[in-house]
C-alpha cells in the first residue's frame, strides 16, 4: 500500500493525518458538500442553538452548566443537560469500529484507517458548520468514548480518540484476538449518544453478531442511523483462491479468499432497513465515498 498525497502511511492513525483533512473537507463543504456524500445526507450549514427545548439528558464532560435542568436533575439524583431542537439537530456522533477485521487492506490503506479518515473529514464539516460530534471506538476490547462537543477543540478530541484506540487495536493485533461481536460491542450506545443525533457507523460488518438488528434499531429509533461499509473496491476483481498476507509481526500467512459473492453479501443483508454508502478503502476522500452499496 503507497500513502497518498495529504494521506498517512496507510497503517497508522495519527493526529496530523486527520487534522490535515480539515482543508479539504472545508473546500468540499463550501463547494456544495454541505450534505455529505451519504444517501439521505443532511444539511449541516445551521448555527446557534433554537429557543424551544427538545429533550434532557445526562451531563457529559465539555457541557455548559448554564444548560443545567434542575427539574430532571431533582428528580433522577444525576446531573442533566436540556438541549434545544437546532442543537440536537446538530450533532453527529460517530462510530469507528477498530476489531482485528478492520485491521488488514490490500491497497492504499487498512479498513480501520479509511474508516478513521471518512469520519474525520465528515466530522470536521460538522464543527466547521456550527455542529457537535462525538465518538464511540471499538476494539477487541476496551472501547474509548468521546462526548459530543463542538467547535475545533471539540474535534481535537474526537481526533484523539481516534488515535488512542487505533494504537489500542493495532499494538494487540500480534496477540491474535477474535473479533467480539458487533452488536456486544455496541451495547449501551443509546445512553451516550444524546436524542436527534445523526449517528455514522463505518464497519466492515464482519462478526455482526445474532441482536445487531435490534442493537441498531433500538438506536435508530430517535436518532438517523447511516452505515458507511468499509470494504476495498479491489476485491471485486480478485479471483477465488488462496493468497499471502502479511502478519503485522511481519511474518507471512496463507489466506482462502471465496470470491466477491462470500466477502459482500451477508453485510448488505444486516442493514436493509438504514441507508448505507460503500467506503472504498483503497481510495481517498472525497472519492472514497462511492454512494450507495444496496
Amino acid at each position: 500500500m503507497s500513502a497518498a498525497a495529504g494521506v498517512g502511511d496507510g497503517v497508522s492513525v495519527t493526529a496530523d493525518s486527520l487534522i490535515a483533512l480539515r482543508h479539504g473537507a472545508r473546500r468540499h463543504l463550501a463547494e456544495g458538500g454541505g450534505t455529505s456524500a451519504l444517501p439521505g445526507g443532511f444539511a449541516i450549514s445551521r448555527r446557534g442553538n433554537g429557543q424551544i427545548i427538545a429533550d434532557s439528558r445526562l451531563y457529559m464532560p465539555g457541557d455548559e452548566l448554564r444548560h443545567v435542568d434542575r427539574g430532571a436533575t431533582a428528580r433522577t439524583g444525576e446531573l442533566h443537560i436540556r438541549t434545544y431542537h437546532e442543537e440536537r439537530d446538530r450533532v453527529r456522533f460517530l462510530i469507528a469500529d477498530f476489531r482485528p477485521c478492520m485491521l488488514w487492506g490490500m491497497r492504499r490503506a487498512l479498513r480501520s484507517v479509511a474508516a478513521a479518515e471518512a469520519l474525520a473529514w465528515l466530522g470536521w464539516q460538522t464543527v466547521d458548520s456550527g455542529g457537535r460530534v462525538g465518538l464511540l471506538a471499538i476494539t477487541a476490547g476496551e472501547r474509548v468514548h468521546v462526548p459530543s462537543r463542538g467547535r475545533v477543540s471539540g474535534m481535537l478530541a474526537v481526533i484523539g480518540g481516534l488515535v488512542r484506540a487505533h494504537r489500542v487495536a493495532i499494538d494487540a493485533a500480534p496477540r491474535g484476538l477474535a473479533d467480539p461481536p458487533l452488536d456486544n460491542s455496541l451495547t449501551g450506545l443509546d445512553k451516550l449518544v444524546p436524542r436527534g443525533s445523526e449517528v455514522l457507523l463505518a464497519s466492515s460488518l464482519d462478526t455482526p453478531g445474532a441482536d445487531l438488528d435490534s442493537v441498531l434499531g433500538e438506536l435508530s429509533r430517535h436518532r438517523n442511523l447511516r452505515c458507511l461499509l468499509v470494504g476495498d473496491a479491489g476485491l471485486d476483481r480478485l479471483p477465488a483462491g488462496s493468497y499471502p498476507v502479511v502478519r503485522a509481526d511481519g511474518g507471512m500467512m496463507p489466506l482462502r479468499y471465496g470470491g466477491a459473492a462470500e466477502a459482500g453479501a451477508p453485510q448488505i443483508e444486516v442493514l436493509n432497513d438504514w441507508p448505507v454508502a460503500f467506503l472504498d478503502a483503497g481510495s481517498v476522500m472525497p472519492e472514497a465515498l462511492r454512494g450507495t452499496a444496496a
